[in-house]
């Protein structure tokens, strides 16, 4: 089970000027294909005056990948951005490449080249954070055994993410979805009662 992956932390850019056109990389976080669409469209609006805006992005979700060439020669643009996401092994990434025309044609290796380049280069400029897949478990905690408790958190891999205080004492923890068996099994060793 994968229960980690990065993931671009802010925006990132790239230029690059390759004969006459010149490329410029953008690398983002999207959650969604409605959010990167929105994305998408927002820089095509902002650089209107580009020849292309070939695209490509990763979502971690059911490793969901989509890429377009947008009207570059079919495979020279969207699977060489695509392959610099997967490389970079990351996630939830999005990259869009534009390009204005500089008048020089650079044959179909030397558009892959280019947009993978540019896209390589934008995601090796981009923060990266690492995220995690959590599942939520609930304890039931008498007073005098906090302590036992308080020494469960290891982030990244266990977080108390809420304590509540009454009648039933009750804390939250998010594990991560490989060590979710490891702790219910350490739960049941010290007699603490999921809730």
């Amino acid at each position: 089970m994968r229960d980690h992956y990065r993931t671009p932390a802010a925006p990132a850019e790239h230029r690059l000027k390759v004969e006459r056109s010149e490329f410029l990389g953008i690398a983002f976080h999207v959650d969604s294909e409605d959010e990167f669409f929105a994305a998408l469209k927002a820089l095509e609006k902002h650089h209107f005056d580009a020849t292309h805006h070939c695209w490509a992005f990763r979502l971690f979700a059911n490793d969901r990948a989509r890429s377009s060439d947008a009207g570059e020669p079919s495979g020279t643009a969207g699977k060489p951005i695509l392959g610099a996401i997967e490389s970079a092994d990351l996630f939830d990434a999005g990259v869009v490449v534009v390009r204005w025309y500089g008048g020089v044609k650079l044959g179909t290796g030397g558009l892959s080249r280019a947009y993978r380049e540019t896209a390589a280069e934008t995601l090796r400029r981009t923060a990266v954070a690492d995220r995690y897949v959590y599942e939520r478990i609930k304890i039931s905690v008498p007073f005098d055994r906090f302590g036992d408790v308080y020494r469960l958190v290891a982030p990244p891999d266990v977080v108390l993410v809420a304590e509540e205080f009454g009648e039933e004492n009750v804390f939250q923890f998010d594990v991560r979805g490989s060590r979710v068996e490891e702790f219910t099994r350490l739960m049941a060793e010290k007699r603490l009662t999921l809730a």
